[in-house]
């Protein structure tokens, strides 16, 4: 913030948005702006992940159980999943309303494998953020991350994820997932052959 000079500017609007600190005045502003961006359900459609949503019907199709598992308020999340129409792709949505410790605490995902009735290293996670992947990795589960350019210095600085799970190209994504199955199926199972069913 002080390498970019918008202390001043964000100090001129602390009163109007009535917060106390310059910090809380970017935060603010963040908010509104995506607030704004979001109301037009074409721009989750513009700038969704083909990728990740193909997926996520690949493991429909194979009739793994599936899940979002997000800090984001439940509306909020409700809203970006019926945007991209993939309510019907999920069997459970859990939000930061439905546990009291945030990401990086592992409860979140700890509460999607109890309710699946699936040990938690036996399930899947896709996560962007690195801090959702300490929470994924600190539940015990299986874990890709799905690296942008917004995640990336956090992924490499923190390596919560061996490398060769870390997807950066996104037509790799399916490619890593199974290189990930495969690598679960050896070590844990003792055999190279992908689980027919899956977990979250």
């Amino acid at each position: 913030m002080e390498q970019l000079e918008f202390e001043p500017y964000l100090r001129k609007q602390m009163d109007e948005l009535g917060v106390s600190s310059p910090e809380e005045a970017l935060s603010a502003l963040r908010v509104a702006i995506y607030s704004e961006m979001v109301e037009d359900p074409q721009v989750f459609r513009d700038n969704q992940w083909p990728h990740t949503v193909g997926l996520l019907r690949i493991a429909r199709e194979a009739f793994c159980q599936t899940a979002l598992v997000t800090m984001s308020q439940r509306p909020k999340a409700l809203r970006v999943i019926r945007a991209l129409d993939l309510e019907s792709t999920l069997d459970l949505i859990l939000t930061r309303e439905d546990v009291k410790k945030p990401k990086p605490d592992p409860e979140i995902y700890l509460l999607a494998a109890k309710t699946f009735d699936v040990p938690p290293e036996e399930c899947l996670v896709l996560e962007d953020s690195p801090t959702g992947a300490r929470s994924a990795v600190a539940a015990g589960t299986n874990v890709v991350a799905v690296v942008t350019p917004f995640t990336a210095a956090g992924h490499q600085k923190e390596q919560v994820v061996p490398e060769a799970f870390m997807v950066t190209e996104p037509e790799k994504l399916l490619e890593v997932v199974q290189q990930r199955i495969l690598e679960h199926n050896r070590t844990v199972h003792g055999y190279d052959a992908p689980e027919s069913q899956g977990g979250a």
